[in-house]
C-alpha cells in the first residue's frame, strides 16, 4: 500500500474488491441501506478523499445506483449527472486528471451495456470488456492493454454475479464467495496497470 495510504493510485485491491462485492448484492436484494455502507467503504479505500469528500462520493454513488436500477424504466441521464458529481470529488480530492462528465459518461456505458448483455445474448462479453477497459484507461491514465486483465476480470465477476441472482440472490450461495474472488482478482490487476503508467 505504501505510507501515503489509501488512494486511486495507492488502494487495496482486497479491500476494494470486497466492499464492491458487497455493494453488489445490496444492489441486486435492494438493500440500500447496507449499499451506502458499502460504497462508503469502497469509496474510501479506492479514492482516499477526505471523511466529508466520502460520504458525499458515496452518496452519489448510491443515488446514480438508485436511478439505474429500475428495469426497463430507469434514469440513465439522472445516473450520469450523480456519477458526474462523484469524479468532480474525486478530481477536487487530487490523484486522477480526468474531466468528470466524460469519466461519467464511460461509467454508465458500461452499466448499459452489461444491462444489455443480461436481457440480449447478442450483446457480448468483449463489447463489455471493452466497455471497462476505455473507463479504466480513461480514468487512470493507463494504457488500455495493461488494463485489460483488469476488465476481463471484472466481467468475469458480472457473469458470477449474473447467476447469483439467476439463483435467487442468496447470501450464503457460493456464487456470491467466487464473485468475491473474481473482483479482487480484478482490482489486484487493475491496481498492477496503475503503478505501471
Amino acid at each position: 500500500m505504501g505510507s501515503q495510504g489509501p488512494g486511486p493510485r495507492s488502494f487495496d485491491p482486497v479491500v476494494v474488491g470486497n466492499r464492491e462485492t458487497d455493494a453488489w448484492a445490496a444492489y441486486y436484494r435492494h438493500e440500500w441501506r447496507s449499499f451506502l455502507v458499502a460504497s462508503v467503504g469502497m469509496v474510501s479505500a479506492g479514492f482516499g478523499m477526505t471523511p466529508r469528500r466520502t460520504l458525499t462520493g458515496a452518496y452519489y454513488v448510491l443515488r446514480a445506483n438508485q436511478l439505474w436500477a429500475p428495469y426497463p424504466e430507469n434514469q440513465p441521464d439522472g445516473a450520469c449527472a450523480y456519477m458526474r458529481r462523484f469524479y468532480g470529488l474525486v478530481v477536487r480530492s487530487g490523484g486522477l486528471d480526468l474531466d468528470p462528465a466524460r469519466a461519467a459518461l464511460l461509467e454508465v456505458e458500461w452499466w448499459r451495456i452489461h444491462r444489455a448483455h443480461q436481457h440480449d445474448d447478442m450483446v457480448t462479453e468483449a463489447q463489455l470488456e471493452a466497455a471497462l477497459v476505455d473507463l479504466y484507461s480513461y480514468v487512470y491514465g493507463a494504457d488500455p492493454e495493461a488494463v485489460r486483465p483488469a476488465a476481463r476480470k471484472r466481467v468475469e465477476a458480472m457473469d458470477l454475479s449474473d447467476r447469483w441472482v439467476g439463483a435467487g440472490c442468496h447470501r450464503d450461495d457460493p456464487l456470491l464467495a467466487k464473485e468475491r474472488r473474481a473482483l479482487v482478482a480484478s482490482y489486484a490487476a487493475l491496481r498492477t496497470a496503475v503503478e505501471e503508467s
